[in-house]
């Protein structure tokens, strides 16, 4: 009876080790891989190759200097090239379409300066303007730019401030009537194209945003305009909003 008392107890005693030895066990695994996890930061995302390489590195001081080229949509829809010589001063050359639409009424105000009243056959003769069309507008920018790293407000963000010149040739196309004023009093259909060349400074200012995992950069900026060629003293807000390829 007491043999089987002791063998019993030392039964137990094997059972119960074995069951602390296996509830021990993932207590230490989870020990270890936490160490592991904090000491190696195992949660953070691994990057190799050439994605472990800065995409985009225009605010790296030591890297410059850097080129872009995309599109720019607003007032002008453009090409826009910029060349970043160093981390404070960019140069940039813009080439496209002015927004057409946004000048319709300035163009349609111009149809009295290009006609030439003064050929009229009789004092009782009028023109009535019908309509204008913009057969062809190039527009070309060319700007120097000052950068102001404002990253404590956004990783990534610059401000720029400005100037520049733009010039711009518009090919306009006018439709209107002619009344003779004269016994018949017909009206009699007409049409003339002109061609405006504008030229003059510009004020830039605006915001510049990288800090993407591609090597893009976004910006937004608005231009102050004065014409000094065909119609001095004229000036206009333009500006908008685009994309750049950075290599």
């Amino acid at each position: 009876m007491v043999y089987r008392v002791i063998i019993l107890l030392l039964l137990l005693t094997s059972v119960a080790s074995g069951v602390m030895a296996q509830s021990s066990r993932p207590s230490s695994n989870r020990t270890k891989s936490l160490y592991t996890q904090k000491r190696f930061n195992a949660n953070a995302p691994r990057v190799r190759g050439a994605k472990a390489k800065i995409v985009c590195p225009i605010f790296e001081h030591s890297r410059y200097p850097y080129q872009g080229i995309g599109f720019k949509l607003g007032d002008p829809f453009a090409i826009t090239y910029k060349f970043y010589a160093t981390k404070k001063l960019a140069f940039v050359l813009d080439a496209g379409r002015p927004a057409s639409g946004l000048y319709n009424r300035y163009y349609r105000e111009k149809f009295d300066k290009y006609i030439l009243t003064d050929t009229f056959s009789t004092a009782e003769a009028s023109i009535t303007p019908i309509t204008h069309k913009v057969k062809s507008d190039i527009i070309l920018e060319a700007k120097a730019l000052f950068h102001v790293d404002v990253t404590k407000i956004a990783s990534g963000l610059q401000m720029y401030i400005g100037g520049g010149w733009e010039w711009k040739r518009t090919r306009l196309q006018y439709d209107y009537t002619y009344t003779t004023g004269d016994f018949r009093d017909v009206d009699d259909f007409g049409r003339f194209e002109r061609t405006r060349v504008t030229m003059g400074p510009q004020l830039v200012m605006g915001i510049e945003y990288a800090y993407f995992s591609i090597p893009i950069s976004a910006f937004m900026e608005l231009e102050y305009f004065s014409d000094v060629q065909a119609d001095p003293g004229w000036t206009r807000l333009e500006g908008g909003v685009g994309l750049r390829y950075i290599f």
